[in-house]
C-alpha cells in the first residue's frame, strides 16, 4: 500500500511540475526573459518545487533527515544521473554565463550548505542567510537579462490569465503530491528498515528529480541545451537556497547522523566539482562525458546501498 501511495504521489507531484512549468515558462517570455535565463529560475524553480514541498512537509512532521537528504540526493541525482542522460541524447553545450556565473553559485551555495551542517543542524539564520542569497542571485539574473536583446524564436502565445491559471494548479498538485508521496515514503522506510535519511537521499531524491529529468531530456531532444543546463544548474541552486533556507526557517533542521550526512555532501560537492572541466573544456559536455556522469552515479548508488 505504500509503494502505491508514493507512486500516486509522485505522479501528481510530476504532472503539477509540469503545469507548474509550463505557465512560468509562458509568463516570463512574455515578461521579455532569456531562455537560459528562463530555465535558471522559473523552470529550476518549478521542477525545484517538489523537493521545496516535501522538505518542508518532512521537517514539520519530524523526519528531518528526509529534508537534508531529498536537497543532497536531488543535488547529486541532477548533475550525474540527469545531466548525464540528457548528455547522451545530444551535446550540451555551456553558455559562458554558466561558466562563469552558474556553476560558480552552484558551487559557493554547495559549500555553505556543507559549512552551515557542520555543527548537525541548519538553524533559521543560516536559512534567512541561504534564501536571502537566492533572492540577490535571482535579482540580478533578471536586470541582467532585461538589459540584453532577447528576442527568441519560441512558439509561445502568453496568455496571462491561463498561465497564472496553471501556475496554480500546479502548484496545488505539487502540494498534495508532496503530501502523498511523503507519506508512502516515511512508510516505506518503516518496513524496509531504513534511516530517514537514506529514504531522502534515495527514493525521495529520485522522485523529486523526476521533474528535472523529464525536463532536460525533452530540452536535449529539441536541441534547447540552454534549458536543460540552465535547469540543472538552477535547480542545485534553488535545492539548497530555497529548499534549505525556507525549510529551516520554517523549522530548523536537525541531523540525526552527522556522519552520513558528511559523507554524502562530500559525493555532492565532488560531483558539482567535477561538471567544471566538463564544461570548460571544450565548452561543452558530450557524450563521452555524459556517460562518465551516469557512471559515477551507478557507483555513488552502489555505495549507498552496500
Amino acid at each position: 500500500m505504500s509503494v502505491l501511495i508514493l507512486l500516486v504521489g509522485l505522479a501528481i507531484l510530476i504532472i503539477g511540475g509540469e503545469l507548474l512549468v509550463k505557465g512560468a515558462v509562458n509568463l516570463a517570455v512574455k515578461m521579455n526573459i532569456s531562455m537560459l535565463v528562463v530555465g535558471l529560475t522559473v523552470v529550476a524553480f518549478g521542477t525545484s518545487a517538489p523537493e521545496l514541498f516535501i522538505s518542508v512537509t518532512a521537517a514539520l512532521g519530524q523526519h528531518p533527515g528526509i529534508s537534508v537528504g531529498n536537497i543532497i540526493g536531488s543535488n547529486i541525482y541532477n548533475i550525474s544521473l540527469i545531466l548525464g542522460t540528457a548528455a547522451l541524447i545530444f551535446p550540451i553545450v555551456a553558455e559562458k554565463q554558466t561558466i562563469k556565473l552558474d556553476w560558480p553559485v552552484m558551487m559557493l551555495a554547495s559549500i555553505a550548505l556543507a559549512v552551515f551542517l557542520m555543527d548537525g543542524e541548519l538553524q533559521r539564520f543560516e536559512g534567512v542567510i541561504l534564501f536571502a542569497s537566492l533572492i540577490c542571485f535571482i535579482t540580478y539574473l533578471i536586470r541582467k537579462s532585461r538589459s540584453e536583446d532577447n528576442q527568441e524564436d519560441v512558439d509561445v502565445v502568453p496568455n496571462v490569465p491561463r498561465d497564472v491559471g496553471l501556475v496554480v494548479l500546479g502548484s496545488l498538485g505539487l502540494m498534495f503530491g508532496a503530501k502523498f508521496f511523503l507519506q508512502g515514503a516515511v512508510e516505506l522506510s518503516k518496513s524496509l528498515g531504513l534511516s530517514d535519511q537514506v529514504i531522502g537521499l534515495t527514493i525521495v531524491a529520485l522522485g523529486t528529480s523526476m521533474p528535472e529529468l523529464v525536463t532536460s531530456v525533452v530540452a536535449s531532444f529539441k536541441k534547447r541545451t540552454d534549458i536543460s543546463i540552465g535547469n540543472l544548474i538552477g535547480s542545485n541552486i534553488f535545492n539548497v537556497l530555497a529548499v534549505g533556507g525556507l525549510t529551516s526557517i520554517i523549522n530548523p533542521i536537525k541531523v540525526t547522523n552527522s556522519a552520513e550526512i558528511n559523507y554524502n555532501m562530500c559525493w555532492m560537492l565532488g560531483i558539482s566539482l567535477m561538471i567544471l572541466p566538463a564544461i570548460y573544456f571544450g565548452k561543452s559536455i558530450g557524450r563521452l562525458k555524459g556517460l562518465i556522469l551516469l557512471i559515477v552515479f551507478f557507483i555513488y548508488t552502489y555505495t549507498l546501498l552496500s
